[in-house]
């Protein structure tokens, strides 16, 4: 028979000289049946067939005896019928990395998961170029059990980085001396008002047919984005099989999350056990746990809602009262004249759209829509948010739910208020909503219906994602690319304003 055995030097050295790794090694040693053979050519990395003989250990005579070691384990794990040899997951690994932007200058927040409790949550990091790790920050976590049946107990990490330096780059690690993550990099986010970030934007992502994340993950690297915008619905789900559906999703984007900042919303994939994923998952700024926020970047000032709190009214109906409240507050801040001036772009990013083409009787496909118009069934009657936003002047809705990408002209209630016939986005008289759920999911793609309102400008069923970059104070870009057709890009648009504000629809 055939064994393979793991090769640490470390175990047949003496342990007062340090290990030496199994490096240069031209020869490998063969256990078959009940004898030693080597064969010459092997490289150092250990295969299905044998473990690895180091010309160190030819070269120094004192380290011979380990051969006879290895010799000796073969002879002994060859009497056994069968050998398996496994690792057993390590609890206090972190995994599932990803930060997000604390909300205030200076800063970002790491968070992570993990199975065990560890003392404590650390992340060393540093200035990329300088000394490694030559900065310590420290956290808390706090223990998450999922609601399925299992009952599965994790551990939810989060430290706050502070006084970073305005667009450095940073490097770092997270854990504890249980166990440290791999080495991420971040950039902090730059604090001028004349900075252009750049975007990338969608919703309803699958742990399952996950098509644009490929893509995604590529272009994050390579540094095309600032941020990621992701507009609600996540893993599909990730409550199910017990939690586990959300942990392989985090895991699967931790190669964008753990890069640069991730801001999310909930969709309605996240109802379960009232959000309860969610809001223990991910880290938005604020004290509602990631359900509504606000948060400052370039001269755009950007509202994360929840649209949902207007379906899963099981959990608490208040709920819309008190984003409503929040929300009006908030807009009034950004549209205080200095406010306004510095971040004269106001954006809104939420799950359900008010408006769609797709035919699918989802809210959005309604004239009566809740999140357009309110609920006239709860009591007090729940106002919608398409007047508040319209008479604070918000200038770009960005919304998902619907497995497809559109485009609508500017609108406010039902009717088109185009800039021009020529440049309808050239100082539009209402807002603009782009509708971008079509990163990939199990769900796959929503029908159109044949023939649209008036409002839609632009449809597409291809999987695929939206980018953006806000330019300037007048200026604002927006892409969508079709995965399906290899990256291209298959509509943009430039929305030019002049002016911001409610003035700014007269």
């Amino acid at each position: 028979m055939r064994l393979v055995l793991l090769s640490f030097s470390a175990w047949f050295l003496n342990p007062n000289e340090a290990p030496v790794p199994f490096l240069n090694c031209d020869q490998r040693l063969d256990f078959v049946g009940d004898s030693l053979t080597s064969s010459p050519g092997s490289d150092w990395l250990v295969d299905v067939i044998g473990i690895h003989k180091c010309r160190l250990c030819r070269s120094r005579p004192d380290r011979a005896k380990m051969v006879s070691v290895v010799g000796a384990v073969f002879v002994a794990l060859s009497l056994a019928p069968l050998l398996v040899l496994s690792v057993p997951p390590i609890g206090t690994q972190p995994e599932q990395v990803h930060i997000s932007y604390a909300g205030f200058p200076g800063s970002m927040e790491i968070t992570w998961t993990t199975f065990n409790e560890t003392e404590e949550s650390t992340v060393e990091y540093g200035l990329w170029g300088g000394r490694l790790f030559e900065l310590t920050a420290k956290g808390k976590a706090t223990l998450f059990v999922d609601g399925g049946l299992e009952g599965r107990k994790m551990y939810i990490h989060r430290v706050t980085l502070t006084d970073l330096r305005p667009a450095s780059a940073y490097v770092y690690h997270c854990g504890s001396e249980a166990g440290w993550s791999d080495v991420f990099s971040f950039t902090a986010l730059n604090e001028s008002t004349s900075w252009s970030p750049r975007f990338a934007v969608y919703g309803d992502m699958g742990n399952e047919n996950p098509q644009s994340l490929a893509r995604l993950q590529k272009e994050t690297q390579v540094g095309m984005y600032d941020v990621i915008l992701h507009v609600g619905d996540f893993a599909y789900d990730m409550h199910e099989d017990n939690g586990r559906i959300g942990d392989e999703f985090m895991r699967q984007i931790q190669s964008i999350a753990a890069y640069v900042p991730y801001m999310t919303c909930p969709g309605n994939h996240e109802a379960a056990y009232n959000f309860s994923n969610y809001r223990n998952r991910f880290s938005m700024p604020g004290q509602t746990e990631s359900l509504w926020y606000s948060w400052n970047v370039g001269s755009a000032h950007i509202i994360s809602l929840s649209t949902e709190i207007y379906f899963f009214l099981d959990y608490g109906v208040d709920l819309i009262f008190k984003q409503y409240e929040w929300l009006k507050k908030d807009l009034e801040e950004a549209n205080k004249p200095e406010n306004r001036a510095e971040r004269p772009w106001i954006i809104t990013m939420g799950h359900r759209p008010m408006y769609c083409s797709n035919n699918d009787k989802d809210d959005c496909t309604q004239f009566e829509s809740y999140v357009r118009l309110g609920r006239n069934d709860t009591k007090p009657p729940a106002p919608g948010l398409e007047d508040l936003l319209y008479l604070y002047g918000v200038d770009l809705e960005l919304w998902a739910h619907e497995h497809t990408y559109e485009r609508l002209w500017p609108v406010y209630g039902y009717k088109v208020f185009n800039g021009s016939i020529e440049q309808p986005y050239v100082n539009p008289k209402a807002p603009v909503h782009i509708i971008t759920g079509s990163a990939g999911c199990r769900e796959n793609h929503d029908p159109f219906v044949p023939n649209p309102r008036d409002w839609s400008a632009f449809r597409s069923t291809d999987y695929g994602y939206t980018r953006m970059q806000v330019h300037n104070t007048t200026h604002l870009y927006l892409e969508q690319v079709s995965d399906d057709q290899y990256g291209k890009v298959i509509d943009s648009i430039w929305v030019v304003k002049e002016k911001h504000g409610f003035s700014a629809w007269f």
